[in-house]
């Protein structure tokens, strides 16, 4: 492979919402550029980028991969990235590696749910934006349906760059608007069209679309715009060089027009993709702080002291960690020793390589704006920052929303127990949207992912990766205790046994909190009614009783204990007694002070098209849920609203069924609340019985 400069890389991020052809076209570009003998297929499980067996078997793509090809002497990085919404933080996390975006868009369906979100993680790193409208070939696709959803949603300057020649299965070619020649395609071709004069047919539709674009481009300059008063039109190389710039500063939003199964238009959006998407070194310099925190810029130059920011760690079960970067300046060498800034520690980078899929492809060396890989790094993982020793900085990590949903996970058996922890240690290191920990509250060790399906492909990779099988069941909810009165009380211990007794005695008051406050402890014992070595011990006999409980054994908050009395004795007195006078003193208050069973309020933000709101508002309120509010968005709605995670656990699966697989949601804890009476009874009930079976003696 031959290594290239900055100015002849393109990196390009493709992204989409799921199912609208994303690896589909980058199969469709790599078997163009003469990399396949034949045209990957998604439902066939031979595309290069879906090579997860996860991937192969459920035909989505779960986390991003990378691919490379070379055309027109420059070379193109491409990053296929997940497009369904429990998947999509790796697309997030995989972005800050592209210099622009190819936004696929199903040429029935036009913009969806995650088109919008993958636009706003494109925006949010500020990159030059086109979309394809692919799948033209498909029954009831049209392109020109596809273009008012697209300028619905992101506005008229989202423009079309071509215009297709015939529609659903009589789709063949593309005509293009700046140099108005058609390009017609054989039926499942290489992808290189064939070049002529546009149909009579079609010129109509086709001139008025030109003539829209020219004033578009000219639109974005003002002797642009003198030349086109002048003579109606635009030079071509005029024309040219203005779209460049109007993509560059993100004032134009081209949109193309595909068919990758047939290999329509293939070869025109590579054309596009290497002439009108800037290169690495065109951002100039890139943002970073030194050690200490100042800011700082670097240049993204071969001239500049390397540095690399890995944003993608993979889990090989062969190959070991497979670390993915990207060489932000300088040229890294092979097998060169660099620092982690990050850690603090050295590391060698041996083998250096390009990643096509699965497959590594040893080279010399990457220039600045590259993408890599190198196999088995000791302590780099995604976020960190290498670089040389003598010019430290440190680039920004991605941050990624909190996980929506926890499952509680026990491995299956003994043998799995003593695998799980190195295995999903590894799993960990790849998806960074992941948490596992365990509840202090439940004891339960949790894993916690974007949805259901995410955390099931995770359970599925430990059997199939590291053979380790665990059953998931679905958390306990973490619900808590709280007093909504006062108490006045006392706790007194005292046991006389043949030598030493034990004596503690203690009065306090108990008192609410406002919500979150979690608990107060005060100390107003006056003239030594209780001595100084002995309070502390008060204090934490009530705090390990509130741990266990008192209406359902769920921890208790937001309360604030004053400790104002007391008497002690000179020999029989001991921390232990005061420990216990404490404690006894608190159960007495909790049944004084009216006790109640909060529980996690979750903010869920439901996103799906206009005709499902009545029923998704209507089942929101069924869950005890209260409506915050609605936007729209084109021909969507998003429904915020506030619900308890005790009724959020099945959701996931509820509103796929509700919604034909069309909404997706978002849930992130919010606040506690009180649990309403009746189903608070139910709770505590439940726990009582639970309890006591665990106190029952085993029948012989």
């Amino acid at each position: 492979m031959k290594v290239y400069s900055g100015k002849d890389i393109r990196n390009v991020g493709v992204v989409g919402h799921g199912n609208s052809g994303k690896t589909s076209l980058v199969a469709g570009f790599l078997h163009a550029a003469g990399l396949t003998n034949r045209l990957g297929r998604v439902d066939e499980g031979t595309t290069t980028t879906d090579f997860d067996a996860e991937e192969i078997e459920r035909k989505v793509t779960i986390s991003t991969a990378m691919a490379y090809l070379e055309w027109n002497k420059t070379k193109i990085n491409l990053l296929d990235t997940p497009g369904y919404n429990i998947f999509i933080n790796d697309t997030l996390a995989s972005l800050v590696a592209a210099d622009s975006s190819l936004v696929v868009v199903d040429g029935v369906a036009g913009v969806e749910v995650q088109t919008e979100k993958v636009w706003e993680y494109s925006a949010h790193y500020s990159l030059p934006r086109a979309l394809v409208v692919n799948k033209l070939d498909r029954e009831r696709a049209s392109f020109e349906r596809a273009v008012e959803s697209i300028q619905q949603c992101f506005g008229r300057t989202a423009i079309p760059i071509q215009w297709p020649l015939g529609e659903e299965k009589s789709f063949h070619g593309v005509v293009d608007l700046l140099s108005m020649k058609a390009h017609a395609y054989e039926s499942n071709g290489n992808g290189k069209g064939k070049s002529g004069d546009v149909p009579q047919e079609a010129s109509a539709a086709v001139e008025a679309a030109r003539e829209k674009l020219i004033e578009a481009i000219a639109e974005g300059n003002d002797s642009y715009m003198e030349e086109f008063f002048d003579k109606g039109t635009l030079e071509p190389e005029h024309a040219v060089q203005g779209l460049q710039e109007a993509i560059a500063g993100g004032k134009l939003f081209p949109i193309l027009c595909a068919s990758a199964y047939h290999m329509v238009g293939i070869d025109l959006l590579l054309n596009f993709l290497t002439e009108f998407f800037p290169s690495p070194v065109a951002r100039n310099t890139v943002q970073g702080t030194l050690p200490g925190g100042e800011a700082v810029e670097r240049k993204i130059s071969d001239e500049e002291p390397v540095s690399l920011f890995v944003f993608k760690t993979i889990a090989d079960a062969f190959a070991g960690r497979v670390t993915c970067y990207k060489v932000l300046s300088g040229v890294l060498a092979n097998d060169a020793h660099l620092v982690n800034f990050n850690k603090e520690s050295s590391e060698r980078l041996a083998h250096i390589s390009l990643l096509q899929g699965r497959t590594t492809t040893a080279v010399p060396e990457l220039h600045a704006g590259d993408l890599g890989a190198v196999a088995k790094m000791k302590e780099s993982l995604t976020g960190d920052t290498l670089g040389d020793k003598a010019s430290p900085i440190l680039y920004p990590p991605v941050k990624l929303p909190e996980p929506a949903i926890s499952f509680a996970i026990a491995p299956h058996s003994r043998g799995d127990e003593d695998r799980l922890g190195t295995a999903l240690h590894k799993i960990l290191e790849e998806d960074t949207s992941l948490r596992f920990y365990r509840d202090p509250q439940t004891n339960e060790f949790l894993l916690a992912g974007a949805g259901q399906q995410h955390v099931e492909v995770i359970v599925s990779r430990l059997k199939k990766r590291y053979n380790v099988a665990v059953d998931l069941k679905a958390p306990k909810v973490p619900y808590r205790e709280t007093i909504r009165g006062k108490a006045d009380v006392q706790g007194r211990y005292k046991k006389q046994t043949g030598g030493h007794g034990q004596f503690g005695d203690c009065r306090i008051k108990l008192e609410p909190l406002p919500r979150g406050r979690k608990f107060e402890f005060v100390n107003e014992i006056r003239g030594g009614a209780v001595p100084k070595q002995y309070i502390p011990a008060i204090e934490r006999g009530i705090v390990e009783t509130a741990e266990k409980g008192f209406l359902a054994g769920c921890p208790v908050v937001d309360f604030r204990v004053i400790l104002y009395d007391g008497s002690y004795h000179t020999v029989d007195s001991s921390e232990m007694a005061f420990k216990i006078a404490g404690s006894m003193a608190f159960k007495k208050a909790m049944e004084q002070a009216k006790p109640v069973l909060l529980e996690p309020i979750m903010n869920v933000n439901v996103y799906a098209p206009n005709a499902y709101s009545g029923d998704l508002i209507g089942d929101l309120n069924g869950r005890r849920g209260r409506i915050q509010g609605m936007d729209s968005q084109g021909d969507r709605q998003v429904i915020k609203s506030q619900v308890p995670m005790s009724e959020m656990l099945s959701y996931a699966s509820d509103l796929t069924s509700m919604t034909q697989g069309r909404g997706s949601f978002s849930m992130e804890f919010s606040h506690y609340d009180v649990v309403p009476q009746q189903i608070g009874e139910k709770i505590v009930a439940a726990a009582k019985a639970a309890r006591s079976g665990e106190e029952m003696p085993e029948e012989e």
